[in-house]
């Protein structure tokens, strides 16, 4: 709380560069200048706005794993959630989170996941992305240079009571088909994304792959856990994006 009650995430998302920001990040991971072209300003008031939001802890950024002289930001949802819930709380105590996966759809939402392998990342998201919806969303994933399923993605699914059995698609054999949403979640395969029939939307998540950030002792299971959250995390806050999405689409 500020000296005049006002909670420091509505202070701090009151500004309107800091606000058109953190919308963009809402959708997206971003580099630096897709923001400055997105919401017209210099990158040096870019860059500051960023700073502020990443001392409150709302935005992180991390390397590309494409070009490592760049970083992507990422708004962390999760912790945007609870500071605007606390904000509500500071209004009113009656004021509280909503969320769920939105009203009945006449067709369901098509949703199309991403990575390099095909192997890890992207049929985790598929997974999780299906159990989450309960069958309210049509999900696949895809890579651009498949190879068999990793075995700790098989086992950090069954952490989630999910039994993860997938076989690694070419990234060519779905770019023929038709999708709402096609989310890229790594930054080599964000280069290479085709265009898609329909005009889908297109986000990008920047995830680190899992299986190439081994522990000190060579295990790779804790890599793969902490992109399983980070995914489960960005998952939880996709439905009402998507509910959104195919309510604006022509």
């Amino acid at each position: 709380m500020s000296s005049d009650g006002l909670p420091a995430f509505v202070r701090l998302l009151a500004d309107p560069v800091r606000w058109r920001l953190a919308r963009e990040l809402a959708g997206s991971d971003r580099r630096v200048r897709e923001l400055v072209a997105a919401v017209g300003q210099p990158q040096n008031l870019v860059s500051y706005h960023l700073r502020q939001l990443r001392s409150a802890g709302l935005v992180t950024a991390r390397r590309s794993s494409f070009d490592g002289r760049d970083s992507y930001y990422h708004l962390d949802l999760a912790r945007c959630a609870d500071a605007w819930a606390e904000a509500g709380a500071a209004l009113h105590p009656g004021i509280g989170p909503s969320g769920g996966f939105g009203p009945h759809r006449s067709r369901r939402a098509r949703v199309l996941f991403l990575c390099t392998g095909n192997s890890g990342r992207s049929p985790l998201a598929e997974a999780l992305l299906r159990h989450r919806s309960r069958g309210a969303v049509e999900v696949a994933s895809a890579g651009s240079h498949p190879k068999p399923l990793h075995a700790n993605a098989v086992r950090v699914a069954a952490e989630y009571g999910l039994t993860l059995e997938h076989e690694p698609t070419h990234l060519d054999s779905v770019r023929g088909r038709r999708f709402d949403w096609v989310i890229s979640l790594c930054d080599r395969v964000r280069e290479v994304r085709p265009e898609f029939p329909g005009r889908p939307v297109t986000i990008h998540w920047s995830l680190p792959d899992p299986a190439g950030e081994p522990d000190p002792g060579g295990d790779t299971l804790p890599a793969f856990q902490r992109t399983a959250a980070e995914l489960d995390t960005r998952i939880r806050f996709l439905p009402l994006s998507l509910t959104d999405a195919e309510e604006s689409r022509p």
